[in-house]
């Protein structure tokens, strides 16, 4: 580096970690470079809600330009990464190169289909806005046909959903699914028997949200059978056909609309870095999340394979967040002359909601369900989200679903062949082709 330059870091992803680093570098003498392929912020825990005509997509995205605009030092760059040069210091981007005396790697993940046949063709995945929208989409457009068609077979098939995997994301979403159908659709259609939609989830081990305490297992079970959710555990997927699902014993499943939220892996970013993967594609770092040869690299969040007290640290939101602030503070000591210390992951709870009023929550020792881990799950969600403008209209519009029974966007929209970029393809939805960067 050269003598009065000030250090230049480079941050790779602006999900929960990358943004939470850029803004924690914000006080920090060092000039910032964070890169991205969306110039938006997305929160994705909430992207079932906009799978689920609850929420608009403006309400759960925030403009990464808004988010660090009271950080004079860093810079904000669109653009995907082609490559990383970690001998010379350089980061390949679609609108040029980028030198660093420090990296930050926050790439995020992307759907893991672990090569099932027909999985990754014919299943919707859920890691971005245009997975949500295409969801939407197809979902309200399978109810339209559902409601056209006098074949009794075809009907019941447009009107089951398969979704496989059972952590939160699937648990929500079935929840969520379940609830649009049966309070929100059967008004829209009243000719449709609502009696013949299926919600069928499938998770290869004995429970869902395995993650949780069991009494929040079993709980969470409870409410998903309470709302008509049909539960195949113990099982995976074979194949995923046009026109089913076939489990591994040999049950097939006739589906018009499968969802796929049963695994992550690392983003391609990781290969880039020139280190041996894990299977999931991930990133074995140092205990202080530095890539191991290369103290000036630290690799954070889903990308990231880091043991704490004895097991991998989840690809939560949070230890994504702690961790963005934590290399920040590391490079920080870096400039004082100090060396950087372990990350120490400091758990303040998982939850995940399965419809009004029903929730689980784990806090250290405690656990909640119900309606007050609920009012939990509200309340943390509504901290996290980024933007006052962006927490009103998701707390307005949970309310109007909750008061009303009503999903206020339930609209069958995609752009026009015009909006498409030259070149470009796409089979459900522009985001549908997952680029190198990704969120997190």
């Amino acid at each position: 580096m050269t003598e009065g330059v000030r250090p230049r870091v480079v941050i790779i992803g602006a999900g929960f970690g990358g943004l939470a680093a850029a803004r924690a570098l914000g006080k920090v003498a060092v000039d910032v470079t964070l890169v991205d392929q969306h110039n938006f912020h997305l929160f994705q825990p909430l992207l079932y809600q906009v799978a689920s005509s609850l929420l608009d997509p403006s309400e759960i995205a925030y403009p990464v330009r808004a988010a660090i605009r009271r950080r004079d030092n860093v810079d904000f760059r669109l653009a995907t990464v082609d490559g990383v040069d970690v001998a010379s210091r350089r980061v390949l981007t679609s609108t040029g190169e980028l030198e660093y005396d420090h990296l930050i790697v926050a790439a995020g993940g992307v759907t893991n289909y672990y090569g099932i046949s027909g999985v990754e063709e014919r299943a919707f995945p859920l890691k971005s806005l245009g997975d949500a929208l295409a969801l939407r989409n197809h979902l309200l457009t399978t109810f339209e046909r559902a409601a056209a068609t006098a074949d009794a077979g075809e009907r019941r098939r447009l009107l089951t959903v398969v979704l496989v995997g059972g952590g939160p994301t699937g648990v929500e979403l079935a929840g969520a699914f379940s609830e649009l159908v049966h309070l929100v659709l059967r008004k829209d259609f009243p000719r449709l028997d609502m009696g013949e939609v299926r919600m069928v989830l499938v998770e290869g081990q004995q429970s869902v949200l395995t993650a949780f305490a069991p009494r929040l297992q079993r709980a969470a079970i409870r409410t998903l059978k309470r709302k008509g959710v049909e539960l195949r555990l113990g099982v995976t997927v074979g194949e995923a056909r046009d026109d089913a699902v076939v489990l591994d014993g040999g049950e097939e499943i006739a589906a018009a609309t499968i969802v796929w939220s049963a695994g992550v892996r690392g983003s391609a970013v990781a290969g880039m870095l020139g280190v041996a993967t894990t299977r999931g594609g991930q990133i074995a770092v140092t205990p202080t999340t530095q890539l191991p040869g290369h103290p000036e690299v630290f690799v954070i969040g889903d990308l990231a394979r880091l043991e704490f007290r004895g097991a991998p640290l989840p690809q939560l939101a949070p230890v994504a967040m702690q961790q963005g602030k934590h290399a920040a503070a590391c490079i920080a000591a870096a400039l004082r002359g100090e060396p950087a210390t372990p990350f120490v992951y400091r758990d303040k709870g998982t939850m995940a909601t399965i419809g009004r009023n029903s929730a689980v929550a784990q806090v250290g020792p405690l656990s909640f369900t119900g309606f007050v881990g609920w009012v939990m799950w509200l309340g943390l969600h509504l901290i996290l989200l980024v933007g006052f403008r962006s927490k009103l209209a998701a707390l307005l519009n949970w309310g109007f679903d909750y008061f009303f029974y009503n999903r206020p966007v339930r609209l069958i929209a995609s752009p026009s062949d015009r909006a498409k970029p030259p070149g470009k393809t796409s089979v459900r939805t522009p985001e549908h082709v997952e680029d190198a960067v990704t969120k997190h």
